[in-house]
């Protein structure tokens, strides 16, 4: 952990934070995609407050997490099980490259299996997630539903087992827009 990251406190969303949280996604991104994302998934019910998490430096927002919850549809059975989708991750140009990121990552998965939550799925650069724990979803047998490499759809077990006996497709609600 270098210096900076000693200074930074991260916490659960509030009201308040919504504008600089919108301004972190949109200048992290270069778009306002990412941004008008978190505002939808916040008015839906896959979103979870403690889950949402921003990096505070100085009481200026400097990054943002979301968690939301997502299904695997087994189809063979005809079962679903809930897991959850880290996305976005974002943090502001000026601090980006200073820890920040991972120190939002590590505490939403510290976090997550308190509040019952067994699994966590991303689509990510396969250089970065591994160090967090993250592998391939096929080591469980579960599939993306669209067509990406397979080394970048990525899960993660929170607690042993958390996705040993769940196999299927990932499905994303419609709001999400893919």
């Amino acid at each position: 952990m270098n210096q900076f990251s000693t200074h930074l406190h991260i916490r659960p969303e509030s009201s308040h934070d919504w504008e600089a949280i919108y301004h972190i996604h949109h200048s992290a991104f270069g778009q306002k995609d990412e941004a008008e994302l978190v505002n939808t998934l916040r008015q839906s019910e896959y979103y979870i407050p403690e889950l949402s998490l921003v990096a505070e430096k100085e009481h200026d927002i400097v990054g943002h997490i979301l968690f939301t919850k997502i299904h695997i549809r087994n189809e063979e059975n005809d079962s679903t099980s809930e897991t959850l989708a880290l996305a976005p991750v974002s943090v502001l140009p000026a601090y980006q490259s200073k820890g920040i990121g991972t120190q939002l990552i590590m505490k939403g998965l510290e976090v997550a299996p308190t509040l019952g939550y067994t699994s966590v799925i991303l689509l990510g650069h396969p250089a970065y997630y591994p160090k967090f724990g993250f592998e391939p979803t096929s080591t469980w047998n579960i599939s993306p539903p669209f067509d990406v490499p397979e080394e970048a759809f990525m899960g993660i077990e929170l607690v042993p087992n958390g996705l040993s006996n769940i196999k299927g497709t990932v499905q994303y609600p419609e709001i999400w827009g893919l």
